[in-house]
């Protein structure tokens, strides 16, 4: 172990003794976003990504493996498949379906398009649908999804590559958009169109030259409506971009602004009415906001405590009393995992590991905390012990 990884981990020991590495080398693990189900109901099966290297943006020819660890068995690895559909930032969206206690998906590359695997791990029966997804209803029935060729072109990291983006010179494409997807027959149809938002005027209007895109999707805890986050850049934006943070109903109609200031970041459903986001308002600034969907309430959350931006969660969707969250590299590179207490507003840290400097960029390694369904445990992806692995950290 190196002088710098054994620092860090010390770090994060002296916060909790209560962490311990769940995959080893020599293959670098990681699950992705924090608003996935990584965890199986029982809480014994953990999902992972499994890759033989890092430090570069994934190439066409790149495979990486799924699979999950059993905790029960000496966290043995077992896998699942593989993917040609993959980012460092979201992996292959790799998840339990909700509801099931067998089932998984993930996304792939097959004969020059993007689909969806969805596998029972219990008696290893796969079928494929005809269209990737990107995050899935309450029930496990249906998915929407968003184009992960124009993804690829316009933010590296959150799309695949292997399939060129062909509206790659359209700025306000009208046939791409969200679309949603039957998880039975693979069926998809178009909900929202690029277009169909961009149409919605954004006050001091859009830069010139502006290319917009849609990213981010999440469906609420009911099912009734989701989230999207409408993005462009422009020459006023140069390499960033402007944001609008949207909901629709689950038919793709009854759109609604949530956030017009241009500044959302990441966002978690509290409960079907209320959305708690990172993002500007003119109230407080740079804060973590609690929205009311479909009307102009807006209450800053821990203005004081939750200061900077972080991969929001709630710990547990039925008690939404502790909002589980992380940082970003601060001055000493350290990335801070934590429970807020909205009754209190105390925040109790729960580990801080250290990101090496060569993990920025496209190929950062943020730690996305996820919680497990009991909310007991939290899994996170670190760097700090020679390479990209996956932790759980015991909160019980």
């Amino acid at each position: 172990m190196t002088i710098l990884s054994r620092r860090a981990l010390l770090a994060a020991l002296a916060t909790t003794g209560n962490v311990r590495q769940l995959t080893k080398g020599p293959q670098f693990h990681w699950f992705g976003y924090y608003d996935k189900l990584q965890f199986d109901p029982t809480g014994r099966y953990i999902l992972s990504n499994q890759v033989s290297f890092e430090g570069r943006s994934p190439l066409p020819t790149d495979q990486i493996r799924v699979g999950m660890v059993d905790t029960a068995d000496n966290d043995r690895w077992i896998e699942l498949g593989t993917s040609h559909a993959w980012n460092w930032q979201q992996g292959c969206m790799l998840q339990w379906v909700p509801g099931s206690k067998t089932d998984v998906l993930w996304n792939d590359r097959v004969d020059g398009q993007f689909v969806c695997h969805i596998l029972n791990t219990k008696t290893r029966k796969k079928r494929t649908i005809p269209s990737p997804i990107y995050t899935l209803s309450p029930d496990g029935k249906w998915a929407i999804t968003c184009d992960f060729r124009r993804l690829n072109d316009v933010r590296p990291g959150y799309g695949y590559a292997g399939i060129p983006d062909p509206n790659a010179n359209t700025l306000i494409p009208d046939d791409i958009g969200i679309w949603r997807v039957d998880l039975a027959t693979g069926k998809r149809n178009l909900l929202i169109s690029v277009a169909d938002a961009a149409k919605i005027p954004y006050p001091g209007g859009y830069s010139n030259g502006a290319k917009h895109w849609f990213n981010h999707l999440l469906i609420s805890p009911d099912g009734s409506r989701f989230i999207f986050l409408h993005r462009w850049r422009g020459d006023k934006e140069g390499r960033s971009f402007s944001t609008r943070l949207f909901t629709a109903n689950a038919q793709g109609k009854d759109p609604y602004i949530t956030d017009p200031y241009g500044k959302t970041s990441h966002f978690v459903w509290r409960d079907p009415q209320h959305i708690l986001a990172w993002a500007w308002h003119p109230s407080k600034g740079d804060k973590f906001y609690l929205y009311t969907d479909k009307t102009d309430k807006v209450e800053a959350i821990g203005p004081d405590v939750m200061t900077v931006n972080g991969h929001c969660t709630y710990l547990n969707r039925d008690n939404n009393r502790y909002i589980l969250n992380d940082t970003y590299p601060d001055k000493e590179r350290n990335q801070n995992v934590f429970l807020y207490d909205t009754q209190t507003g105390q925040k109790r840290p729960l580990g801080s590991f250290l990101s090496p400097p060569a993990y920025t960029g496209e190929w950062r390694c943020d730690t996305h905390p996820r919680s497990s369904p009991d909310g007991r445990q939290v899994v996170i992806d670190s760097a700090h012990n020679n390479g990209r692995q996956m932790y759980i950290i015991n909160i019980a």
